[in-house]
């Protein structure tokens, strides 16, 4: 089965950002932030884990190196009811590397492999991995292989690969987004040596036509930041890719329907005393592309914050109604 998917990504695919999403799409697998092992052990459940039924499917993306803190996390996943669990092996930056999770843990395959092991024997939900194509600038195929290789011993069978090294110190994880090379040719020749695993790649692909190129090589394919920035690519994706035979053309929701359909959601969040912004800045790019996208654009930000009302977003909706 396919599979389309929209990354994790730190601040931007939060809970408010989900429902939105699903407002476009039913079934492309949506992933949360990332969060951390020791923060689920010792933090607000409700906060860090609750979501809306509506997100499904929704994998909970867990940081971390020890395997017990990790199943005892992923053991209260379950409990909240998430669709799968995802180790994060790929993230770059200099916080993860000291705290010994994200993509330093490409160094030890083993320890890995016992992370996913020991979160498998715990739950009985499927459990992912998200990693690069290798680390710093060494550019080798064959560590790429052994890592999956290793990792794929303990029955995972579902690898999320960002095409890109990570590298490990000089660089920012925005520029660990854009300077290392793309090398999607490793991954569609992992997919060629692995033909049982599900593999799934992710970096820098922005259009429809990518999406099905990639889809000659492998299993699926998983969007960031143009999912973040160009939500309404995502419309008619039910349809496309998951054959869901109820959406045809004229089922496609136009971004004035979802924006009108978000409304109930807001006013919901204005209720918890949940400040609108929170909301609203996730949605700014529905209208990417289009006229009066900047007016869309400028008044969910700047007057969003300022009055914190819904009256502010329902009179923009009728100036595009016009």
């Amino acid at each position: 089965m396919t599979t389309i998917a929209i990354a994790p990504m730190l601040d931007w695919t939060d809970r408010h950002y989900r429902y939105f999403m699903r407002q476009i799409t039913k079934h492309t697998e949506l992933y949360t932030e990332m969060i951390v092992a020791d923060a689920i052990l010792h933090g607000n459940l409700d906060r860090l884990l609750g979501f809306d039924k509506i997100e499904l499917p929704l994998i909970l993306q867990l940081g971390g190196s020890d395997p017990e803190k990790l199943a005892t996390a992923g053991r209260i996943a379950v409990k909240y009811g998430y669709s799968g669990i995802n180790l994060n092996v790929g993230c770059p930056s200099d916080r993860v590397k000291s705290g010994n999770f994200g993509a330093c843990l490409m160094q030890d395959g083993d320890l890995v492999a016992t992370c996913i092991k020991t979160i498998q024997d715990a739950v009985d939900i499927p459990v992912s991995i998200k990693h690069r194509t290798g680390l710093n600038y060494n550019y080798d195929y064959e560590y790429l292989r052994a890592f999956v290789g290793t990792v794929a011993t303990t029955g995972c069978n579902h690898f999320i690969i960002h095409a890109r090294n990570a590298i490990l110190s000089g660089l920012s994880p925005k520029q660990n987004r854009e300077i290392p090379p793309l090398r999607y040719d490793f991954v569609y020749q992992l997919k060629q040596e692995f033909p049982h695993l599900n593999i799934v790649i992710n970096g820098g692909i922005k259009t429809v036509s990518e999406i099905h190129e990639h889809l000659e090589h492998v299993d699926g394919v998983m969007l960031g930041r143009e999912a973040y920035y160009n939500p309404y690519l995502f419309a008619g994706f039910d349809g496309i890719f998951f054959g869901d035979n109820e959406q045809g053309n004229d089922d496609i929701a136009s971004r004035e329907e979802i924006a009108h359909n978000m409304i109930p959601y807001l006013e919901q969040c204005a209720k918890n005393n949940i400040y609108l912004h929170h909301i609203t800045r996730h949605m700014i790019g529905l209208y990417h592309g289009c006229p009066k996208a900047k007016i869309w654009r400028y008044t969910l930000t700047n007057e969003m914050i300022k009055t914190n009302n819904i009256s502010t977003y329902t009179d923009l909706l009728s100036k595009f109604a016009e």
